[in-house]
C-alpha cells in the first residue's frame, strides 16, 4: 500500500465532488481521476455519513481491474469495501448481494442491472467512469439508467473526452447528470436552440453545426457543475512528439484504390470487393490504405506491404526500444503478427493481464493494442514511450485514450513519441484532419470550464 499525497488539483477536485451533488469532472488522461473520486467517496461515507452505497459503471477492464487495484493500492482507502459485478450472471448476482460500500459493474450490463436481475436498485451515489460512453440517448444503457437517475441523490461523471464528436454529444451526457436542468430535457429543443442543419438530403439531416455563440452559451450553462483540468496544466508531463511516416502506393496499387473510390466495385484476381454506401466505402478505403481488404466473401485480399515495411523500419530504428503498435482491422493484426514472426521479434497483444505485465516489465519489444478494446484505463507507461499508429480510427476519444496509455503521469521517459504511418493520397489524410478538427472543439470545451485552483472557473 502507498500513502496518498494528493496534488493540489486532486484535493480541489475531491472537495468539488463532496460539495456538489452533481459533478462533471473532465479530468485529462493521466491525472488520477479514479483515486481522486475514491478519496471523495471515502470522505462522504466515513466522515460526512452522507452516502452508504455507491454504484460505479465503467468499461469492462476498468471495472474489473483498475477500480479494485486503486482501492487496494492506497493506504487511506483501506476502510472501503467493494464488490465487482462482472462475469457470468451468477457471478454478477453473487457480487451484487455481497455487503459492500462500492459496487462496480461494466457498462454493458447496465440494462441487466436495472431491468433483469431482480436486485433492488438502492444506490445513493452513482459514478459513471467514461461518461462519453453514454453520449447516445437512443441506447438501451442510457434509457435504462435514466429510469433510475431520479433515485440517486449524488452523481459524478468522469471523462477526459466529453465532446469527442462535437457539442451534440453533450446533451445526453448532461441529461444523465442533471436530468435536463441545464441543456434541456429534449434533444430536439437542444438542436433547435444551439444548432443549424449542416449536411442533409431532403428532410434527412446528417449533421449539425453550432449557431454563432452556441459553444459559449453551452459552456456557460454547464459551468456550475463542471470542472476540467488538463494534464499539461497540472503535471510536468514528458515532451510529446507527434510525427508521420509516409508511404506511397505504386501506380497499380493507386489504380486499384481509385477504382474502388470511383466505382464502388473493385475486381481483383482473388475476389471482388463492393462498397454499398459511403460508410462502407470509407471502411474499405481505410483497409486498402493499410494494405489489405476483405472481399465480398470475407476473404483477406492483400493489396500492398507499404505499411508493414515502414513498421519494420521503425522497429529496427528503435534499436531494441519497446514500441506499442495500434492496429484497427483484424487483418492488420494478422499481417503484423506474420511479419513480426518472420523477423523473430517477440510480441504480444495487450488484451490479457499476463501480456500487460510482461510489457510493463519491459520484456516485450513490441506490444499490439486495439484502441476499442484497450484504450481506456490501461496503464502501459512503464513498458515504453513510443506508440506507432499502423491504422487510424475516426474516433477522437479512442485516439486520445490510446495515446494516453504512454503519455501520462508516471512515464519515466522524458519524451513520448506518437508516430503515424500514413499512406499518401488516401483516406488516411482525411482521418488525421478530422481528428485534428474534433480536437479543436474538444479543447474549446475544456478551456471554457477549466478550473483555476482556488475556486474560480
Amino acid at each position: 500500500m502507498k500513502k496518498f499525497i494528493p496534488h493540489e488539483y486532486q484535493r480541489y477536485a475531491a472537495e468539488y465532488i463532496i460539495t456538489h451533488p452533481v459533478t462533471a469532472l473532465l479530468l485529462d488522461m493521466g491525472l488520477g481521476k479514479t483515486v481522486t473520486t475514491l478519496t471523495a467517496v471515502n470522505e462522504l461515507i466515513y466522515d460526512y455519513f452522507e452516502i452508504s452505497k455507491v454504484l460505479v459503471i465503467a468499461p469492462l477492464r476498468v471495472a474489473r481491474d483498475t477500480w479494485p487495484a486503486e482501492i487496494q493500492k492506497w493506504e487511506h482507502l483501506q476502510n472501503l469495501t467493494y464488490s465487482v459485478a462482472v462475469g457470468t450472471e451468477a457471478e454478477r448476482l453473487r457480487s451484487l448481494k455481497t455487503q459492500a460500500d462500492i459496487y462496480i459493474i461494466n457498462r454493458e450490463n447496465v440494462q441487466w442491472l436495472i431491468e433483469e436481475n431482480g436486485v433492488v436498485f438502492n444506490y445513493d451515489m452513482l459514478i459513471i467512469d467514461e461518461l462519453s460512453s453514454f453520449k447516445n440517448h437512443d441506447t438501451k444503457r442510457f434509457k435504462s439508467l435514466m429510469k433510475m437517475r431520479p433515485k440517486v441523490k449524488r452523481v459524478v461523471g468522469l471523462t477526459g473526452t466529453p465532446s469527442s464528436n462535437g457539442l451534440m454529444d453533450l446533451w445526453a451526457e448532461f441529461r444523465l447528470l442533471d436530468m435536463g436542468q441545464r441543456l434541456g430535457r429534449f434533444i430536439g429543443k437542444y438542436r433547435t436552440d444551439y444548432f443549424l442543419p449542416d449536411r442533409r438530403n431532403g428532410n434527412i439531416v446528417y449533421s449539425y453545426r453550432p449557431l454563432p455563440d452556441a459553444e459559449q452559451q453551452i459552456y456557460d450553462k454547464i459551468s456550475d457543475i463542471t470542472i476540467s483540468m488538463k494534464s499539461t496544466d497540472h503535471l510536468k508531463m514528458p515532451e510529446l512528439i507527434i510525427s508521420e511516416y509516409t508511404v506511397k502506393l505504386s501506380e497499380e496499387e493507386r489504380q486499384h484504390y481509385e477504382e474502388l473510390k470511383e466505382e464502388l466495385v473493385l475486381e481483383l484476381p482473388d475476389g471482388d470487393v463492393t462498397a454499398s454506401n459511403a460508410g462502407s466505402l470509407s471502411n474499405k478505403l481505410s483497409q486498402m490504405a493499410n494494405g489489405a481488404i476483405y472481399s465480398d466473401d470475407r476473404d483477406i485480399l492483400p493489396i500492398h506491404d507499404r505499411k508493414l515495411d515502414a513498421l519494420e523500419d521503425i522497429i529496427e530504428a528503435a534499436n531494441g526500444k519497446p514500441v506499442l503498435v495500434a492496429y484497427w482491422f483484424k487483418h492488420d493484426l494478422a499481417r503484423i503478427q506474420e511479419r513480426l514472426n518472420k523477423l523473430h521479434i517477440p510480441f504480444a497483444t495487450m488484451d490479457k493481464a499476463d501480456s500487460i505485465s510482461r510489457w510493463q516489465r519491459g520484456e516485450l519489444p513490441v506490444g499490439l493494442i486495439h484502441p476499442a478494446s484497450a484504450g481506456h484505463g490501461l496503464n502501459l507507461q512503464s513498458g515504453g514511450s513510443t506508440l506507432i499508429w499502423f491504422g487510424l480510427t475516426w474516433s477522437l476519444e479512442l485516439y486520445q485514450q490510446t495515446n494516453a496509455r504512454l503519455w501520462r503521469q508516471g512515464q519515466q521517459s522524458k519524451t513520448v513519441i506518437i508516430q503515424h504511418i500514413i499512406t499518401t493520397g488516401t483516406i488516411d489524410r482525411k482521418i488525421m484532419s478530422a481528428l485534428q478538427k474534433k480536437e479543436e472543439t474538444q479543447n474549446a470545451l475544456i478551456d471554457a470550464v477549466k478550473a483555476e485552483l482556488g475556486g474560480k472557473k
